[in-house]
């Protein structure tokens, strides 16, 4: 219960911190210091929005930018925590990868957009793979930190009491190391969407909010710039706090210090037809 009550005052205080940021908003757009053409009203800025998702188009165009963030953020997922994960047990994969990683981290994504539009032209594939450089870099060391921060000592017990590598993967790794698993895909949601929007304005070809930003831009639509921005920010706030609320929830359950019964009992949420056997060892790397 105390649970629900929290999660409505955090639903209240987030709420409030809107409305006054809208009214903030609101009093400056009156004030006249800027002209209505460059700083719309509200009301006009929620006709241009309500407009757009009647006749479609923002929908149309919210799907495109949607399409690029999931396809690209799934290829940094599928990429980044296994190979998180062997650099995290595997101190010669470390050395070979993390390198390469503190070369590539610093270039912007949106440096490679030139660049990849000389290699691929313009359209859908330039954006998925900016929004795949930019979310790789946080899904792959968040995975590699939490391998690193697993207490070595829940491995050598959990062995001990003869936990196989598929019990030690499934069961002591994966728990341990979900939370900071689910920080690096929250870290990469967002890096998607900064990228995806940056490379809209470049490379996408008359599909996508960053292209209505662009394209709004050379018409001083100040109202639908804004519209656009509301429903990119409507999105990302309503998937990133799932992700918020797992990482809280297995924090909760998987403490920094917990017994090895501790982590047994409260981890069967894995059903078994999602337990491969680890194509890798663990055990040599334990001594056990």
């Amino acid at each position: 219960m105390s649970a629900f009550y929290d999660r409505h005052r955090s639903a209240l205080r987030a709420t409030a911190t809107i409305v006054v940021a809208l009214a903030l908003y609101e009093a400056i757009a009156r004030t006249g210091h800027f002209p209505p053409a460059l700083m719309p009203t509200l009301p006009k800025v929620w006709n241009a929005l309500w407009g757009s998702l009647i006749d479609g188009t923002m929908i149309e165009h919210a799907a495109a930018t949607l399409y690029r963030v999931l396809l690209g953020l799934g290829i940094a997922v599928i990429a980044g925590i296994p190979l998180g994960i062997l650099m995290g047990r595997f101190k010669p994969v470390e050395n070979f990868v993390m390198p390469l990683v503190s070369a590539l981290m610093p270039i912007p994504s949106l440096a490679w957009v030139p660049v990849f539009i000389l290699w691929f032209g313009l359209g859908n594939t330039v954006a998925i793979l900016i929004v795949f450089y930019a979310a790789l870099f946080p899904m792959l060391l968040n995975t590699w930190s939490g391998v690193r921060a697993v207490n070595p000592l829940w491995l050598r017990a959990a062995g001990a009491m003869g936990a196989n590598e598929n019990a030690l993967f499934w069961k002591v790794m994966v728990p341990a190391a979900s939370p900071y698993i689910i920080t690096g895909l929250r870290q990469s949601f967002l890096r998607a969407w900064i990228a995806v929007i940056g490379a809209e304005f470049l490379a996408a070809s008359d599909w996508g909010l960053g292209w209505v930003i662009f394209d709004a831009k050379e018409f001083l639509n100040a109202d639908v710039m804004i519209a656009s921005l509301i429903v990119i920010g409507g999105i990302t706030a309503a998937n990133c706090a799932p992700l918020v609320r797992a990482g809280a929830d297995f924090l909760a359950v998987v403490p920094q210090t917990p017994s090895l019964v501790t982590i047994w009992d409260h981890c069967r949420w894995i059903p078994p037809w999602l337990q491969p056997w680890p194509p890798w060892r663990l055990l040599p790397d334990l001594g056990l």
